[in-house]
């Protein structure tokens, strides 16, 4: 069983950010292609990613902090580009799907496996910024130390 099997068996609903972690962890950048293949599973794993945010933002770290990050995970083989927005303002953090006409403070713009790395806490935005795997245009210093208003896992 590949991994894009493994995770296309997977019930979402009863998965813990943990265990998502261990799983993209676990998974050769070959299997996490092999989802990004698929533009199914792709949609479902983004939208699943992306609904998380909202329930593991940190209010207390942000604050006061007022932001638009855009997020561009860009398409393997005939995949399209997916678009998410993150909206930080008054403690809460909305979570759309698509462009908005808003300007984002910081558009993050990476691939699906290093997107599923970053998220999945297997991976440092600084690390993945100086060797080019994420691109950053905007708020450099807000994208570096964006993972602290998150809680992510520890794998």
């Amino acid at each position: 069983m590949s991994g894009a099997d493994d995770i296309a068996a997977l019930d979402f609903a009863s998965v813990t950010p943990e265990e998502f972690a261990r799983i993209v962890k676990g998974m050769s950048a070959k299997e996490i292609d092999e989802i990004a293949r698929d533009s199914t599973l792709r949609a479902r794993v983004l939208k699943e990613v992306f609904g998380r945010m909202e329930r593991q933002f940190k209010p207390e770290v942000a604050g006061t902090l007022e932001a638009l990050i855009r997020w561009k995970i860009t398409p393997q083989g005939e995949s399209p580009e997916a678009v998410y927005e993150t909206k930080i303002t008054g403690g809460t953090c909305t979570v759309t799907e698509g462009r908005s006409h808003a300007d984002p403070r910081v558009t993050l713009v990476m691939g699906d496996a290093d997107f599923l790395k970053l998220v999945s806490g297997n991976s440092s935005p600084v690390t993945m910024f100086m060797m080019r795997k994420v691109k950053i245009a905007g708020d450099v210093a807000l994208a570096a130390g964006l993972t602290r208003y998150f809680d992510i896992p520890k794998a």
